[in-house]
């Protein structure tokens, strides 16, 4: 349900609101536009305050006639959240938000907000489309397996540095490097709590690619990588393209695990609007 106190900020074009899961937690959103609608699923990290990208993606889709909805998931932003927060609780959420969206919508994840948006579909939740910015599937399912188990016992245990590095540890090292020298890192390394359910999708998300279960996503998907991008990305959208019956595979511009928000919002206002019909 749509929390009472919801609130328009800003442009008149810009709701901000929150709506409260069916376990009782608070998801704070922006939503923009009418139309068919897109829920933006951002992966390990990013929220609304700090992801300007994907606000600038949501404002521009939104003057091309579409509804965007851009959310803080579970324990980051304005969505706080305490105790274990496991996939099926982050799925909660999506389910929250997509009901904001008024219908079946276009899920658009981001990294590992690709495998939270799979899973979301897999569930039977009121997906119209998945356009799935640089998923990270180029591993095996064993090893991912076993690097999600190993975060979630370093979560576990009060480890939350070593979780955050663990988590990050095949990103490019100066990523790494950058939020160990940034003032910011006590911060970062608290908020790993939030990417258990990630690390919970890509390790279900390998197993369904590897064994098949993708298959029964019948849904049309848009698997999108940068012209810059990094080993593995390109190989990995083909192969996602290629298990779901609906599935495509297209480079678009953008770089460094990033979209340009002008050519996204073009692409996705096509994906979306074609599927709407």
């Amino acid at each position: 349900m749509s929390d009472d106190t919801s609130t328009t900020t800003g442009s008149p074009e810009v709701t901000t609101a929150s709506v409260v899961t069916a376990r009782g937690d608070r998801v704070t959103y922006d939503l923009r536009g009418t139309g068919p609608a897109v829920v933006f699923v951002a992966g390990a990290g990013p929220f609304r305050a700090v992801d300007p990208v994907t606000t600038r993606t949501a404002e521009l889709l939104a003057h091309r006639g579409v509804t965007t909805v851009v959310f803080d998931r579970l324990g980051r932003g304005d969505s706080p959240a305490a105790g274990r927060l496991e996939l099926d609780r982050e799925l909660e959420a999506v389910a929250a938000v997509l009901d904001v969206a008024g219908g079946p919508a276009v899920l658009c994840g981001h990294s590992s907000g690709c495998a939270i948006s799979l899973r979301a579909a897999d569930r039977g939740l009121p997906v119209l489309g998945l356009a799935l910015w640089e998923a990270p599937l180029e591993s095996g399912a064993e090893e991912t397996a076993d690097w999600a188990a190993e975060i979630e016992h370093r979560i576990d245990a009060g480890d939350l540095e070593g979780a955050t590095e663990h988590f990050m540890k095949d990103m490019p090292p100066e990523w790494l490097a950058g939020a160990k020298a940034s003032p910011g890192w006590p911060a970062i390394a608290a908020s790993v709590v939030s990417q258990r359910a990630d690390a919970q999708a890509l390790a279900w998300a390998t197993r369904a690619l590897a064994d098949g279960g993708l298959a029964g996503i019948d849904v049309p998907l848009l698997a999108m990588t940068g012209t810059r991008t990094f080993p593995g990305m390109p190989e990995a959208a083909r192969e996602l393209a290629a298990a779901l019956p609906g599935g495509t595979a297209e480079t678009v511009d953008g770089a460094d695990h990033s979209w340009e928000p002008e050519v996204m919002a073009d692409r996705l206002a096509r994906f979306v609007l074609s599927l709407a019909g």
